[in-house]
């Protein structure tokens, strides 16, 4: 294949890099005063790497010699991350204006840009290097976007927190990483797998060498999805950086950490199911469970959310055990939905405001919401019943995908396990309800001026109501396509 071709399938990232690095010079030369329009450039070029996505892209080849594949699931994946990182540009300059005393800086979507060009490498990586490189490039933007806000010790603290644990999770994911070429000899996933396949796990040292490798890779991967037991850093940092960034962390690097997950569990691991398998069915009964249980005695909405992800994370694990067609569509179909229903409940923190403009974000604040807000109240109602599944918001369909997959993969304990634990989640997503409707008035939240927040909650809103329903058709021919294409 030509030098050209190659450069062609990555188009997206080479969109996605050159932006970033033109736009950095721009915030360089033109200081405080570039911020908006780098933010504005950096949402286009974010548009500019979604219609890249349109031609070799998706064209299910593999560039530079299988190190990097280019199909359905891949151009599925980055096409949520944009759009998903398109949203945290658009709602933190208001946050940081009201916030921060200062207007945002130049940095910051710049910042979102590179990680997205990171995402879109994990989720096409084909090769552990590759994986590796991708990880690396989307981490190192995150552990600064999560202190951004320099002055605020929480932020700090966050980047901080989150600086270490992922550099400790950096370090198993190489372990595992180096285990598996030792053993296999290549770094290539097909490679990968034509050893898995050729070495029967029967306690030989070469079986055992690859099964501790598999296992550090997946703890390594766990981090990154914030999957019980590597999710410890999750409440902290939530809580810690700006609700923006937030929002970031809560939704594209979800999608590529799942969608990571799943091609080395597919592509690479195939061979060794029955070995990953428990590893993921663990990883998603106790994330469904923990994040539960802890969300429960929560009184800061954004830790609450983020137990919520937690749980949300698990859900989502139930598709990966499955190692099927099925179970991967189940999988993307519930991280359309997660997307939304998340960066929609964020939208509304955004929107909690004292009268002098500064945050709030205690649960208690959304007393009786519902009648100093009405709009806002119904809005925040709607995702948290689609978050707890509720039908007949389109949460329930979510849901259903999975486990339905689960069922037809024989994986019954699983499934109704799931089901059980996914009652326990709805009772911190009701009380969120009964607050805004049943107790007496807080002081009211100021409206914001900000139209297209108000706008982008109203389209969430809509997407994830029974209106929704209608998209499961075309919603469901993209998503068996992209999981056909890891088969």
């Amino acid at each position: 294949m030509s030098y050209a071709a190659n450069l062609a399938m990555t188009l997206p990232e080479l969109v996605l890099g050159l932006g970033a690095i033109a736009l950095m010079l721009v915030a360089a030369w033109g200081g405080q005063q570039s911020t908006r329009a780098v933010s504005i450039a950096s949402v286009f070029v974010l548009a500019g790497a979604c219609v890249a996505l349109a031609g070799p892209a998706s064209s299910g080849g593999a560039a530079f010699d299988g190190l990097y594949r280019a199909d359905a699931f891949a151009a599925f994946a980055k096409v949520l991350i944009y759009v998903a990182s398109a949203v945290a540009i658009i709602m933190a300059p208001d946050f940081f204006r009201r916030t921060a005393g200062d207007d945002l800086k130049p940095e910051y979507p710049v910042l979102i840009l590179l990680s997205a060009c990171g995402m879109g490498i994990m989720v096409s990586a084909a090769d552990l290097l590759t994986l590796y490189v991708g990880l690396e490039l989307q981490s190192l933007a995150a552990y600064v976007l999560a202190s951004f806000m320099r002055r605020d010790t929480r932020s700090a603290e966050a980047g901080l927190k989150y600086f270490v644990l992922g550099a400790l999770a950096s370090g198993i994911l190489l372990y595992g990483i180096s285990l598996v070429y030792g053993f296999t000899g290549t770094t290539l996933f097909d490679g990968i797998a034509g050893a898995y396949a050729a070495t029967p796990m029967s306690g030989e040292a070469k079986s055992l060498g690859l099964l501790f490798g598999l296992v550090f890779i997946f703890a390594g991967l766990a981090f990154k999805l914030a999957a019980v037991p590597f999710h410890m850093w999750t409440p902290d940092v939530y809580q810690g950086a700006p609700t923006p960034v937030t929002a970031f962390f809560a939704s594209a690097p979800k999608v590529a950490a799942i969608g990571l997950a799943t091609r080395v569990a597919i592509e690479a691991m195939g061979s060794a199911t029955d070995q990953w398998r428990q590893i993921v069915i663990f990883a998603a009964l106790a994330s469904i469970v923990l994040g539960a249980v802890a969300a429960i005695g929560q009184s800061n909405v954004k830790r609450l959310l983020a137990y919520s992800s937690i749980n949300n994370v698990g859900f989502a694990l139930v598709g990966l055990a499955c190692g099927t067609p099925e179970g991967v569509s189940g999988v993307l179909t519930y991280m359309v939905i997660y997307i939304v229903m998340t960066l929609g409940s964020f939208l509304v923190v955004l929107q909690m405001r004292d009268e002098t403009g500064e945050p709030v974000e205690s649960i208690a604040s959304l007393s009786g919401l519902s009648r100093t807000r009405p709009g806002l109240a119904a809005a925040l109602a709607i995702f948290m019943f689609s978050l707890a599944g509720i039908p007949p918001l389109f949460g329930f369909w979510a849901k259903f995908a999975v486990f339905d997959a689960a069922v037809k993969a024989g994986l019954f304990p699983l499934a109704a396990v799931g089901i059980a634990a996914s009652v326990i989640g709805a009772y911190y997503y009701l009380r969120i309800v009964k607050t805004m409707y049943f107790d007496d008035p807080a002081p009211a939240f100021p409206r914001s001026e900000n139209k297209v927040e108000g706008g982008l909650i109203a389209l969430s809103a809509v997407f994830v109501s029974p209106l929704g329903y209608l998209l499961i058709p075309a919603l469901g021919v993209w998503t068996t396509a992209a999981a056909k294409a890891l088969f």
